[in-house]
């Protein structure tokens, strides 16, 4: 112990020197200007010798290099990728639920309203809506209301026409072709990327001549194409006998001597044709081969097992 005692002593006293040396110099400096700059320049030196642009410690440590390229955001990047389940009424109340929720559940509704369209989306897709006045209109999906709420008129996201009815709202797939048709018996196909609106206002697609209204915007799911008329007259021809336009008034699907066209579908012919009943049950259409011909003609007698209603969808 007296041995650490004594290192200890040794490491005072050797501190206590250097202090007593670093107390007079710093006295001489405080009593002699000179002295005071020639340490200033002698640090300015040592300074220098560190810290130079010759020396290992005085060159630039950050690179400059030209500057990255960097994509445009848009406002769907900032937006979370979540599934969602979009529901639209036939009043038009339109309103998105989290999480993907099974379709035939009973949801709620205003007083007088009813569910009419209900599909799977998810927070970052394009939302698109067909018109009955023949435009296009587009949003976006992260807008709509959720929660508990009942949701909001579509016509809030949408300069609608209060004339016009919804004909189809759907989510934007990119490449796929869709099928338009008026009342009129007239259509034609259309790329889905060319549907699609950068303004409230939307596109006009489809054109219309006197009371004439959009009736139909289906996918392209097959390669059959069947159209029935009012006078429950049945046509089915191949989907490539459809031009693929941009615009306009489109082609004749079926000929009627009286009324208009009742409804329009896509199928598969290995498949068959089928229809959907009012309870939601779906029904094949038997010999739908003797009603094939060409687009244009005026069709033949629905045959049996064809539903009463004349149409292949129950909205």
């Amino acid at each position: 112990l007296r041995k650490l005692r004594r290192l200890e002593e040794l490491e005072l006293e050797a501190e206590q020197d250097r202090l007593i040396k670093e107390h007079g110099t710093i006295d001489k400096l405080l009593a002699d200007h000179t002295l005071q700059w020639s340490a200033i320049r002698q640090e300015i030196r040592d300074v220098r010798n560190r810290f130079g642009q010759k020396t290992p410690n005085g060159g630039r440590r950050t690179r400059i290099e030209p500057a990255p390229e960097i994509e445009e955001l848009s406002p769907d990047d900032m937006i979370e990728r979540e599934p969602i389940t979009i529901l639209c009424t036939k009043l038009g109340w339109v309103r998105s639920l989290k999480g993907t929720i099974p379709l035939d559940q009973d949801f709620k509704f205003r007083d007088g309203d009813e569910g009419r369209f209900a599909f799977h989306a998810e927070t970052t897709d394009k939302l698109i809506v067909f018109a009955t006045n023949g435009r296009f209109y587009s949003l976006r999906a992260s807008l709509l209301p959720g929660g508990r709420g009942l949701g909001d008129p579509l016509r809030i996201y949408v300069d609608l026409a209060e004339s016009a009815d919804i004909v189809a709202i759907f989510r934007h797939v990119g490449g796929r072709k869709l099928v338009i048709a008026s009342r009129a018996g007239y259509g034609f196909q259309i790329c889905e990327d060319d549907v699609l609106a950068s303004t409230r206002a939307g596109r006009q697609i489809l054109t219309l001549r006197g009371d004439d209204v959009a009736l139909r915007c289906l996918p392209v799911t097959g390669d059959r194409i069947a159209t029935i008329g009012e006078n429950r007259k049945l046509l089915v021809f191949p989907v490539d006998q459809l031009p693929t336009m941009s615009r306009g008034k489109g082609v004749k699907l079926q000929k009627y001597t009286s009324g208009h066209l009742a409804d329009i579908t896509l199928f598969d012919a290995d498949a068959g044709l089928k229809y959907i009943t009012g309870s939601g049950m779906i029904r094949p259409v038997r010999d739908w081969q003797a009603c094939a011909g060409r687009r244009g003609n005026a069709g033949r007698d629905a045959p049996r097992g064809f539903p009463s209603s004349g149409v292949f969808t129950q909205d």
